[in-house]
């Protein structure tokens, strides 16, 4: 079964074109123009990636990434025209995984989320490989 990737951003010819990038790589995606429609929908079909926009209406995307950090540890991937180093840095620190900053080439978002999907889904995967194999204990 492919990913879940949920692409959050109030402009929809973004999030179109994004989603037409991320079902090309054969992930499945489901938008959402607001962050309280997240929430709603999160615990009904858990995704297996977040890349959320900051400037939402309603609930913005750092307040998205932070309640979503209190329920789960799916990746989040932070897309914003705000590109200052304090707007990243508060998004990582909120829980973002990566932050890229608009305008941006979808190849390269493609490629961080490829990233992201290696060091958290592989390392998981490897380490219980790890321990169902030789039966190691990992503290």
């Amino acid at each position: 079964m492919p990913y879940l990737i949920y692409v959050v951003d109030d402009d929809k010819n973004i999030s179109e074109l994004i989603s037409m990038y991320i079902k090309k790589e054969g992930y499945s995606v489901r938008t959402f123009d607001n962050g309280e429609d997240v929430l709603d929908y999160f615990n009904r079909e858990k995704p297996d990636m977040l890349i959320i926009d900051i400037m939402l209406p309603g609930i913005d995307g750092y307040e998205l990434c932070k309640k979503v950090r209190t329920i789960s540890d799916v990746p989040i991937i932070i897309i914003s025209v705000r590109d200052e180093d304090l707007d990243k840095i508060l998004g990582l620190e909120l829980g973002s995984d990566d932050y890229i900053a608009k305008p941006f080439s979808p190849r390269e978002l493609i490629a961080r989320m490829k990233s992201v999907f290696r060091r958290v889904y592989d390392l998981h995967y490897g380490f219980y490989f790890l321990y169902v194999a030789f039966n190691y204990t990992i503290e």
